[in-house]
């Protein structure tokens, strides 16, 4: 279940409708911080001890 050139097009042309021109670079700038956000999120939670990286005040 791949995604043709079609369907992309296809895409892209709804989400240009839906949101317009002007503020599809504000929503892709979102969507950048939200992936890196989630990214340190998670490489925080899995270090090799089982630990946080961050330390608990006592």
């Amino acid at each position: 279940m791949r995604l043709g050139t079609g369907e992309l097009i296809l895409i892209v042309i709804v989400v240009l409708l839906v949101f317009g021109g002007r503020r599809l670079p504000e929503l892709g700038r979102s969507l950048g911080e939200a992936i890196r956000e989630f990214q340190r999120g998670t490489r925080g939670n899995s270090d090799k001890d089982g630990q946080s990286s961050k330390k608990e005040p006592k």
